[in-house]
């Protein structure tokens, strides 16, 4: 708002007030870092990486960014993107945007130290990739499914994990979100091997079941197959 003195009584020198700029739409945003601030109290001000250039506007990742939360034994990110961070756009008034948002938590300890930051990038390049298949060919990610992706080297950044694909489940720790606009569902991937992914492939075992046998959804880049 522009200021100016009421009594000046000079009034054809008087400037017109600027235009008062409309504060932008973050309510879907805003409900994501509610959620997260839930279950993390006190942490307001999470490490997050972000994309300079919208997809929108011609950008190379779908993803507006990935903000990582401190789980204590490991690492909680969430992307923002998938779902309408700020204004309603799309017609379907029951989901906001394509109505998910990806989780991903990464057990600490599992990498080289000095390599965490970069290490914690990965995760959004992992994520942001995910991420394109649904804007590119509205591959929908739901809980129980899995993500095969073929190749040989691991998730992680140096690829040298036994992890090379994903299983899917609801994040066990967040809520759906009812926002402004619309519902949005939390899908949480967890790192899975070649073997096991080819498991449940070849159906003998089911998502859910190896996610059991698990024991955790927290990913583990040294852990090895158990299938």
């Amino acid at each position: 708002m522009g200021l100016f003195n009421k009594n000046n009584k000079n009034k054809e020198n008087k400037k017109p007030a600027a235009p008062v700029e409309k504060e932008p739409d973050m309510s879907g945003w805003n409900a994501i870092v509610a959620e997260f601030e839930r279950i993390y109290p006190g942490q307001t001000n999470p490490m997050h990486f972000g994309t300079l250039i919208p997809w929108s506007l011609g950008g190379p990742n779908p993803l507006d960014g990935i903000s990582i939360y401190d789980g204590g034994d490991f690492w909680h990110c969430v992307t923002f993107g998938l779902s309408e961070l700020f204004e309603k756009e799309s017609e379907n008034k029951e989901y906001s945007g394509y109505g998910m948002e990806f989780t991903f938590k990464l057990k600490k300890g599992c990498y080289d130290r000095d390599d965490e930051e970069d290490e914690l990038k990965t995760i959004f390049g992992n994520l942001d990739n995910l991420a394109k298949l649904t804007f590119e060919k509205g591959e929908l990610f739901l809980p129980n499914e899995y993500v095969y992706t073929g190749q040989t080297e691991g998730i992680d950044r140096n690829r040298k994990s036994k992890l090379t694909g994903f299983i899917t489940m609801s994040d066990p720790l967040l809520n759906t979100l009812d926002t402004p606009n619309g519902r949005v569902e939390f899908v949480e991937f967890i790192g899975a091997a070649d073997s096991e992914l080819k498991a449940i492939i070849d159906k003998k075992i089911r998502v859910g079941e190896l996610r059991e046998k698990l024991g955790t959804d927290v990913t583990d880049y040294l852990r090895e197959p158990i299938i």
